[in-house]
């Protein structure tokens, strides 16, 4: 399973705090994680600016995920 964790914006847009997806076999990425988050929770993400992490550590859109990893998806965020 792959853990996959909302915050912020993104978590109202999608409707949940988090979801558990399966992972499937052979290689698989960050993107492709957001594609079945959006197939999952029926609302398009890719028109909002969004970062990733994967472990809690932050990544391209491109990294690869494994079974049992957690994958985020944020706004950025910005100070004043």
């Amino acid at each position: 399973m792959i853990h996959v964790k909302f915050f912020a914006s993104v978590r109202e847009r999608v409707g949940m705090a988090e979801m558990q997806l399966p992972c499937p076999p052979g290689d698989f990425s960050v993107e492709e994680v957001l594609t079945m988050v959006e197939g999952q929770a029926g609302t398009e993400l890719r028109d909002v600016h969004l970062l990733a992490s994967l472990n809690q550590q932050h990544v391209p859109f491109t990294a690869p995920v494994q079974d049992d990893d957690e994958v985020a998806f944020f706004p950025p965020v910005t100070g004043g």
